[in-house]
């Protein structure tokens, strides 16, 4: 199983289009971000700079453009820079959001979390719980991470707590899913996957529905319930069908392989099984098609 990707960085692009709405230069530069051209976007920063070196938002822009090229230690600095000019709370709330995920990048868990504490006390100074609940999640993913995993529960539990929506609760829960299922407790594993489940089906974007029906199918399947694993998993094959998405239809398809092999099924197994790979190679997913073979080695 794998983590899906934070929200975070999602939430504050959105979050720098509102607020450089009316900055021409420092719009121009989240717009070259959001387009993968960093090059452009460190050259708006860079003249910002220029005229005046104190400019936080372009401070920050240009550590978000040294991130984006793995520039950490730059990128850190930069946001250190940008730390000192900041004044209002929810401000701080940014930077040091930033700077945690900077150190996460370094792999320097202490720091990084002790950043994403920084931020819950400017979030909750700013009274802005959207970013509260963000760092928790984000002080979680270190944990879990390195595999400190009842800190991990602990803080995706606090984050779950501070959910504004069905869409938020059901990733949240998934969080909480995967981190019991890892301390091999995995009927609780199962009881919130059904959650994250049941609220991505009416709150979720596709991808989230697809994604924690195919994790609901994994964990029916761990507990031996595969008779609701089939059910689930061939719901979403046929689902990913219709909607034309390959890669989940793939991915329910070589889990369902699996659950076949358990029941004894050896032939429809390596039917689907086939099917996930030839999903794989046609769509030319070297990601997938590595994650396919890993999980399924040794299967027959």
């Amino acid at each position: 199983m794998k983590l899906y990707a934070t929200l975070s960085f999602i939430f504050i692009s959105l979050f720098f289009n509102e607020v450089y709405a009316n900055n021409f230069d420092l719009a121009a530069c989240n717009k070259a971000l959001e387009k993968g051209d960093t090059a452009s976007a460190l050259s708006q920063a860079n003249k910002i700079l220029i005229a005046n070196n104190n400019d936080k938002d372009a401070l920050i822009c240009q550590g978000r453009a040294l991130i984006a090229n793995k520039d950490f230690n730059g990128a850190l600095a930069s946001f250190k820079l940008a730390e000192l000019q900041t004044k209002q709370a929810f401000d701080k709330t940014i930077v040091s959001l930033l700077i945690g995920h900077t150190y996460q990048s370094l792999k320097q868990s202490e720091l990084s979390i002790a950043s994403y504490q920084n931020t819950i006390l400017n979030a909750q100074l700013a009274e802005n719980k959207a970013f509260e609940r963000i760092a928790y999640n984000a002080i979680g993913d270190v944990y879990f991470n390195d595999k400190q995993l009842t800190q991990a529960l602990d803080a995706y539990q606090q984050g779950r707590q501070l959910a504004a929506n069905d869409n938020e609760r059901g990733e949240s829960c998934e969080k909480v899913a995967l981190t019991y299922h890892h301390l091999q407790q995995d009927d609780l594993a199962l009881e919130f996957q059904i959650k994250a489940y049941l609220l991505h089906d009416t709150a979720g974007t596709l991808d989230q529905y697809a994604h924690s029906s195919i994790e609901l199918g994994r964990y029916y399947a761990i507990v031996k319930n595969y008779a609701n694993a089939e059910r689930t998993l061939n719901k979403i094959i046929k689902f990913a069908k219709e909607q034309g998405g390959a890669y989940y239809e793939a991915q329910a398809s070589y889990v369902l392989a699996k659950i076949k092999v358990a029941t004894g099924d050896i032939a429809a197994a390596k039917q689907l099984l086939e099917n996930a790979k030839s999903i794989a190679k046609a769509n030319n997913d070297k990601a997938l098609d590595e994650e396919i073979t890993q999980e399924t080695q040794g299967l027959f």
